[in-house]
């Protein structure tokens, strides 16, 4: 089997010329749509790698996108961020682009100084994954590169952002746990910390307010400090019969909590979490949870970024990408 496949390999297959061929792959005028997508889908197939140094050296490009990610986020990255960052790079590979990962220190972000890999001009655009600062965010607005944020947005206007559907995830999910009985229902997460966290709130009130169950404060349960790292997580007094957490690794330790206070989950106590990462499956029960479209989102950042390489001024602004319910183990039923 060949392993170095080319562009003329792929035209003698499909029966087009190799200019043809140069010309979909590169995204460039003069091919049809539909002609296009076959040459692509042949492309891939048959294994065709683009050769970045070749194009690098023609256009002054370097083919490569950072991936950025705050150090607060790190804890979790091995199991909800790098699957994103891996379905990234995938999805930037079939664009003939490479995803390089850089971890934003706390004191660089603070400091407002820009991620090393575009300082040192090592990439053509940036993909922010996860939640900076509205400083920080001011100052990536002014690097003259590309840049998509992923998992959040703000006020800023002028961010393009890709992000899940939070807030009617943690709506449907509420809306579950209803219809299971439950009506002392708690959330987990600090609501200060990012934009999914709230939203994910938002929806879960959303649920309560529609079904005219009364929000309880001292349900709302605080998961980490201001600077993202986790903390315990201290449970009321009188204990709601079902906890909807912000993620799937803040509602294992919940569960893990509950185990040794006494609680049975689902028996006692109900818990669902969000994001159906490796948190979701590791232990017992089985997390109910909101699952993400990580693959699409991936798609969706990647095909922002390519565009905007081609065309700085293009704007997409926020895009949301829609989840669904996950059904295991972590909840019962309410007997009235």
């Amino acid at each position: 089997m060949k392993t170095n496949i080319t562009m003329r390999d792929i035209a003698e297959k499909l029966g087009v010329s190799s200019v043809t061929v140069s010309k979909a792959l590169n995204d460039k005028e003069g091919v049809s749509a539909e002609l296009k997508v076959k040459i692509k889908q042949a492309a891939e197939e048959m294994g065709y790698r683009f050769n970045t140094l070749a194009r690098s050296m023609k256009d002054g490009r370097s083919y490569n996108i950072g991936v950025v990610i705050p150090e607060r986020f790190t804890g979790m990255v091995q199991s909800f961020y790098l699957n994103v960052y891996q379905s990234l790079s995938k999805s930037l590979e079939k664009k003939g682009y490479y995803g390089i990962l850089q971890i934003l220190s706390l004191h660089d972000e603070k400091a407002l100084t820009p991620p090393r890999i575009y300082l040192e001009h090592k990439v053509d655009g940036l993909i922010i994954l996860g939640q900076i600062s509205k400083e920080y965010i001011d100052m990536l607005n002014s690097v003259h590169i590309p840049v998509v944020f992923m998992d959040f947005y703000d006020e800023h206007a002028n961010m393009d952002a890709v992000i899940t559907d939070n807030f009617y995830g943690a709506y449907d999910i509420t809306n579950y746990l209803i219809s299971k009985g439950h009506r002392q229902i708690g959330y987990v997460g600090n609501l200060y910390a990012t934009s999914s966290i709230q939203d994910r709130y938002l929806g879960y009130y959303k649920s309560l307010l529609e079904h005219r169950i009364q929000l309880n404060q001292t349900y709302v349960l605080n998961d980490r400090d201001e600077e993202g790292k986790l903390v315990d997580i201290n449970l009321p007094e009188q204990m709601p019969s079902a906890f909807v957490c912000n993620n799937d690794q803040v509602a294992r330790l919940l569960i893990n909590k509950l185990n040794t206070l006494g609680y049975r989950v689902p028996e006692d106590v109900s818990v669902v979490g969000f994001d159906n990462d490796v948190y979701a499956t590791i232990g017992s029960p089985g997390l109910t949870t909101v699952a993400v479209n990580v693959e699409e989102m991936a798609m969706t950042a990647a095909q922002f970024m390519y565009e905007k390489l081609n065309d700085p001024t293009i704007r997409f602004g926020r895009v949301l990408v829609k989840g669904k319910v996950i059904y295991r183990e972590s909840v019962s039923e309410v007997k009235n």
